[in-house]
């Protein structure tokens, strides 16, 4: 899969598997909203009810160990010949406030409507890409 097309469907994905791994390199994955910025993705803490706090794990392993990874796919139980998947790597930052943070959160508002009425309140992870991988269907 060519590159344009890879960032193509990363841009239009709604959602994705965000990959970190704690210090002793015990793997986490959880489903996340996103937004891809030039060579970036971001993504943030919301309003959904996850714990009693925002403190999230997928934020501690970041700070810990910083590489990170979003998958996106496409599966289709009918027809295989569909079938697609990116998956961007990079170097992630946990971002608490400032300038960063809030573009970021620009970014999400102007993606998801959901955020438009209750902006994602928390930290953003700021991953800068350094690398795009991709497989689609291309027949026997």
């Amino acid at each position: 899969m060519d590159a344009g097309l890879m960032r193509t469907r990363v841009g239009a994905a709604r959602v994705g598997e965000l990959a970190t791994a704690d210090a002793a390199g015990r793997p986490h994955v959880v489903p996340v909203c996103f937004a891809l910025d030039g060579d970036t993705i971001v993504t943030a803490v919301d309003a959904k009810p996850k714990t009693t706090t925002t403190g999230l794990r997928r934020l501690a392993n970041v700070r810990a160990q910083p590489a990170a990874s979003l998958l996106v796919h496409h599966y289709d139980d009918d027809d295989w010949t569909r079938l697609w998947w990116v998956r961007v790597d990079g170097t992630a930052e946990v971002v608490d406030r400032g300038p960063v943070r809030d573009d970021a959160v620009a970014l999400l508002v102007a993606k998801y409507a959901q955020y438009r009425a209750e902006p994602p309140p928390g930290a953003v992870i700021h991953v800068a890409i350094r690398q795009w991988r991709g497989w689609q269907w291309t027949g026997p």
